[in-house]
Parts: structure tokens; sequence; C-alpha cells
């Protein structure tokens, strides 16, 4: 018989597999983000053109992880897209507000800050930095 148990061989096999499954598990990050964009934090090529984002208003950019706006001509601001309340996704910029549809919750879109509840915590602010036309994670 040889000197490998068959239990080790089988504990073995099972590690090899949780490890697969769990190489299997990583990759797109879905639920809102620490807007550093890419593999190992590295950020991946621009977010969006500045002529995206219109003057007074915002967009969310949901598989970023990130939303950006533009509050006065030129000022771009951007803001962890998920909600400090429950951690849904915001879901648009309106009149000045960052919304969230799962229990509207409104931040001001030049701050971050909280307009209406029921969260408490502003969004978190997010680093970019525009060159030229783009916008892309700072």
């Amino acid at each position: 018989m040889s000197g490998v148990a068959r239990r080790t061989v089988v504990a073995a096999g099972g590690a090899g597999l949780a490890s697969a499954a769990l190489a299997a598990c990583g990759g797109a990050d879905t639920e809102g983000g620490t807007g550093t964009g890419g593999v190992d934090g590295a950020p991946q090529g621009p977010l969006a053109k500045t002529g995206d984002i219109p003057v007074g208003g915002g967009k969310v950019l949901a598989d970023k992880g990130i939303v950006i706006t533009q509050p006065k001509a030129g000022e771009f601001k951007a803001f962890s897209s998920k909600c400090t309340h429950a951690g849904c996704a915001v879901g648009a910029v309106e009149n000045g507000l960052i919304v969230c549809p799962c229990h509207q919750s409104k931040f001001d879109m030049s701050d971050g800050s909280v307009k209406s509840g029921p969260a408490t915590s502003s969004l978190p602010p997010e680093p970019i930095e525009v060159k030229g036309e783009e916008i892309s994670f700072g």
C-alpha cells in the first residue's frame, strides 16, 4: 500500500476544488464600489466624457460603483453609488439630487450630503480627475 492515505488525497482534492470555486467567484463588483475600477485597484480607462455629464445633473455608472455630477459648468464631483441607508444602488440624478429608488433617500449632488432620509450618512466622495474631455478615477 502507498504511503499516502486515501483521506489525504480526498482532502487535497477537495481543497483544490474549493480553490477553483473561490477563483471562479472573484470578478466583477456589482454592489457599488470603492472607486478603484479594476484588478488590484488599478483604474481602467476613462469613466465618461465631460459631455456625458449634464450641467446641473449627473450620471450613475452602476457598473463602476460611482455617480458623477456636474453641479456647475466645469465642476465635476463623484460619489459612491451605494446608498448609505441599505446599500442599494442610487438610480438617478434629478433636480439637483442623487436619488435612491429603494427607499427614496436623496443626496445633494454637489457634496453627497443627505437631503432626505431614511439615509443618515452622506454618500462617500470618490476621487476623479478630469483631463481634457475625459473623466477617470483619480
